[in-house]
């Protein structure tokens, strides 16, 4: 590796030591909400079986997001998005 680079990990490291320890603010920061699921469910009218099965996951998964236990992720939580903004893809699934 070259020096310079060597050096810009090393700084790169300070940088992230200092942001941990409050010392430094981040330059950027990229946050996600997480979907309320319990609230997506209840406005669909569905149960958390019917719900998960229209999802494609287990029951006690779609508990564990709603209790907070667990957080959506993946292409879970791209679903969830989606049937935020669109509820009537809900329908299309359980018809799937």
């Amino acid at each position: 590796m070259k020096d310079e680079m060597f050096d810009e990990l090393i700084e790169s490291m300070k940088q992230a030591v200092a942001i941990s320890r409050g010392e430094m603010e981040p330059a950027r920061v990229t946050s996600y909400s997480i979907p309320d699921v319990k609230v997506i469910r209840a406005n669909a009218g569905m149960k958390q079986d019917e719900f998960a099965q229209a999802v494609g996951v287990s029951p006690s998964l779609v508990q564990s997001w709603e209790q907070h236990k667990r957080i959506p992720n993946g292409s879970n939580l791209k679903m969830l998005r989606v049937i935020e903004k669109h509820p009537d893809v809900l329908q299309m699934l359980v018809q799937a």
